[in-house]
């Protein structure tokens, strides 16, 4: 069955912003990689990210048939701080060594708290994607497919370049959650 064209706009729309919520998985992913990460622990990342892409827009959705466009905003500027702190933090405990607390990504809590951070713009994006009615379940899996690939590519691209950086990776990582994190505030 041919699509029609407001069907061929709504799914390149789609596909547009499923890839530019996949930047900020990939640009997470590739800072954790930085730092180092083991394959099996890549897949378990990519993975909770993928659901969490697919959860959130698919809550923004619903929050958005319910509510104005009043927490888009503010969900962005959350998610900002969330990897300006993580960032931060990952940048302190490696200029302070050893005896530095760090920030377990590969624990249950560190996994889904990483996952949901890098997820949360794809709630505020899903607000006005509910007012505007688009296809909840096309947005739903563009959205988790282009979350997980792009956030087990950054991992994997940040783990091989980070194995050449040394001891420099993790602060390398953090700078780059930091930039990220600064960029979601402005």
């Amino acid at each position: 069955m041919p699509l029609d064209a407001v069907q061929t706009g709504q799914l390149l729309t789609l596909l547009t912003i499923a890839i530019a919520l996949g930047m900020d998985a990939f640009s997470l992913g590739l800072g954790i990689g930085l730092r180092g990460i083991r394959k099996r622990d890549i897949l378990k990342l990519g993975a909770a990210t993928a659901a969490f892409h697919t959860l959130m827009p698919l809550l923004g959705m619903t929050a958005g048939r319910m509510v104005s466009g009043l927490l888009g905003g503010m969900a962005t500027k959350i998610g900002g701080l969330l990897l300006l702190l993580l960032g931060g933090h990952m940048v302190y405990s490696s200029l302070r060594g050893g005896d530095a607390p760090r920030f377990d990504h590969c624990s249950s809590f560190g996994l889904l708290l990483l996952a949901l951070v890098v997820s949360v713009d794809s709630f505020s994006v899903g607000v006005p994607l509910g007012m505007f009615a688009a296809d909840p379940a096309a947005t739903v899996l563009l959205s988790g497919f282009f979350g997980g690939v792009m956030s087990i590519a950054g991992l994997l691209l940040g783990r091989r370049v980070g194995s050449g950086l040394g001891e420099y990776g993790e602060t390398c990582g953090g700078a780059i959650l930091f930039a990220f994190g600064v960029m979601f505030l402005l």
